[in-house]
């Protein structure tokens, strides 16, 4: 008796699809990255990124045809120029490849536990410890390399304790205030940091970018980035803690564009949404009322900046409609 074949579920079909479209942009940037790479240790683990993401691209490729299902175009070699001097030095595509490192291997994780067809989880199980050890090795290379911050350290407890009620544990609004605990010390170090990069990538893009309405939304973002940055350091130093400093060198002086505005456009608007995502985690680890209003006030910045990068990505016809089930309502008219 024949098997009856498994369809995809709707998360594993979302799964699926957006990871293609996402390794197609990232592998652009790689290309770049090594058409101009000098250090070979960076080269070499940027080689072993690209090899990953173009094979996953593959292996999805294959498991959509299977079931008759369209390829999303994506990005491609048209949306790079390779021929165009440098953008950005050594040290940042390492950056780069660590800063991605730090949003598959939770996504891939995350979409471990929603997918069940056999094959795709396999796929996904197959990912996440690719990416996993892509992701060390991008630390390994960073302290080799002596660009790796390490976050804030902090005296280990000598016994457990429990919260009395008066230690007013989530504080008041304005006064004296207890110290961070260690999960929130740990979410406002990571937040600077990953707005560090963006504020370098920003700059760049702004450098290339001739159109004016793209230029006002990179330029929005570099400046939102920048907010966070130093709202998020005054606390750190409020609390006796040395603040991360972004710093420029990492960009080259080029304005000749080696990504299409498309290609652009997209990635600020995936890195928001992802910002967003992991600013929203900090506010749910946070268990201080002024800290949480900081949260709340650059969460609505940030999800306002996002949207506007949706809309002028539609308005373009730059973005790809996510799959979608049939619209039953039509069909009863």
């Amino acid at each position: 008796m024949s098997k009856e074949k498994i369809i995809l579920t709707s998360p594993e079909i979302a799964a699926l699809w957006s990871h293609y479209i996402q390794f197609s942009a990232t592998t652009c940037f790689y290309k770049h990255f090594l058409h101009h790479m000098v250090d070979e240790d960076i080269q070499l683990l940027v080689e072993r990124t690209l090899s990953f993401e173009t094979k996953k691209m593959q292996e999805i490729a294959a498991i959509l045809e299977e079931e008759t299902f369209p390829i999303p175009h994506g990005f491609t070699d048209q949306d790079i120029q390779l021929e165009t001097p440098r953008l950005f030095s050594d040290l940042f595509a390492l950056s780069f490849v660590y800063r991605v490192g730090q949003l598959h291997v939770p996504t891939l994780a995350t979409n471990l536990t929603k997918v069940a067809r056999t094959d795709v989880f396999q796929f996904f199980l197959n990912c996440q410890q690719e990416a996993t050890q892509l992701y060390k090795d991008a630390i390994d290379l960073m302290l080799k390399k002596g660009i790796y911050d390490r976050p804030p350290k902090m005296p280990y407890p000598t016994k457990v304790e429990y919260i009395s009620p008066e230690e007013h544990f989530l504080g008041s609004w304005f006064g004296e205030k207890r110290p961070l605990h260690a999960m929130e010390l740990s979410e406002i170090f990571f937040a600077i940091e990953r707005n560090c990069i963006g504020i370098l990538l920003m700059m760049g893009l702004l450098q290339v970018t001739s159109d004016v309405e793209l230029k006002q939304y990179f330029l929005k973002g570099k400046k939102l980035s920048e907010k966070q940055v130093e709202v998020l350091n005054k606390v750190l130093k409020d609390e006796e803690q040395i603040g991360n400093i972004p710093v420029s060198i990492e960009v080259t002086d080029s304005t000749v564009p080696p990504f299409s505005e498309k290609l652009m456009a997209f990635l600020v608007t995936t890195t928001t949404s992802t910002g967003l995502y992991l600013m929203s985690y900090a506010l749910s680890m946070t268990m201080r009322k002024d800290l949480n209003a900081k949260y709340i006030a650059l969460i609505a910045e940030i999800a306002e900046f996002g949207l506007e990068g949706f809309q002028l990505l539609i308005k373009r016809g730059w973005m790809e409609k996510p799959p979608q089930p049939i619209n039953r309502k039509n069909l009863y008219r």
